[in-house]
This record gives C-alpha cells, sequence and structure tokens, in this order.
C-alpha cells in the first residue's frame, strides 16, 4: 500500500495511540520514519522504537509510546511540510515553539535533527513537524 504523506500517517498513528492509552504502535518502516523517530526518542517524547522484519524487503516499525502520571507526554504533534506544500527554513528564520519547550524536527543535509542540533550545526532545511 503506498501513502502520499508517509511522515503524516506515522505522526497520526502516534497521536491516536496515545489517545487510546496503547503502550505501543506500529507503522510501515522507512529511513526517513526512524530519523524522525530518532529525534523523537532523543528529545524524550517516546520510549523507544524497533525496526521488525516481516518478509524480505517488507518491515515495520513497533514505536513504544511514553506517558508521565497517565498522561501522554506528547501534547501535541503536527505536520508542517507537506506533500502539496513543502516548508523550508533557514535556522535563524526558526521560531521556538512554546517558549522553547516545545521541539521542530527538519530534514537537514546533515540528516533528520531537532531544532537544537540544527542550531548547533548552523543548517536549514525542510521543517517536518513541530512536537511539544
Amino acid at each position: 500500500m503506498s501513502f502520499s504523506d508517509p511522515i503524516g500517517d506515522m505522526l497520526t498513528r502516534i497521536r491516536n495511540g496515545q489517545k487510546a492509552r496503547k503502550s505501543a504502535v506500529v507503522a510501515p518502516a522507512s529511513v526517513l520514519r526512524e530519523g524522525v523517530l530518532e529525534v523523537l526518542k532523543q528529545e524524550g517524547y517516546i520510549r523507544g522504537y524497533a525496526r521488525e522484519n516481516l518478509s524480505a524487503g517488507i518491515a515495520q516499525i513497533k514505536i513504544e509510546l511514553k506517558y508521565y502520571e497517565n498522561e501522554p507526554v506528547i501534547h501535541s504533534i503536527d505536520r508542517v511540510s507537506k506533500p502539496g506544500r513543502r516548508v523550508y527554513a533557514k535556522i535563524k528564520d526558526l521560531k521556538p515553539i512554546n517558549n522553547g519547550l516545545g521541539t521542530v524536527i527538519l530534514s537537514t543535509p546533515k540528516g533528520v535533527l531537532s531544532d537544537g542540533k540544527a542550531r548547533e550545526l548552523n543548517v536549514g532545511g525542510e521543517v517536518l513537524c513541530n512536537v511539544f
């Protein structure tokens, strides 16, 4: 099955899983999705993820969701750049999310990075999503 927006699909699975109080959700695997999940893990929004091979050439990612005092750690996760409208930003044009409490995830020439790491490396790119 092909998706027109695989990142948006994964973010929706995470959002729906947290509303249903699931401990984990499953999404099809890709390198870009794993990059976004790695940033979410480093920033402390999810417990972790694991790639599971189903058969030759077909894999899925099991995403372990994180809760604090029975409330989801992720309050909002919004897709910014969509297939119909790509959004690019220079690092100096990036605004903090919720006074710096949130995270912007960027796809840069140096890989998928959080806004803090992108500021350290002084590199901009495509704004994938905002997380708070």
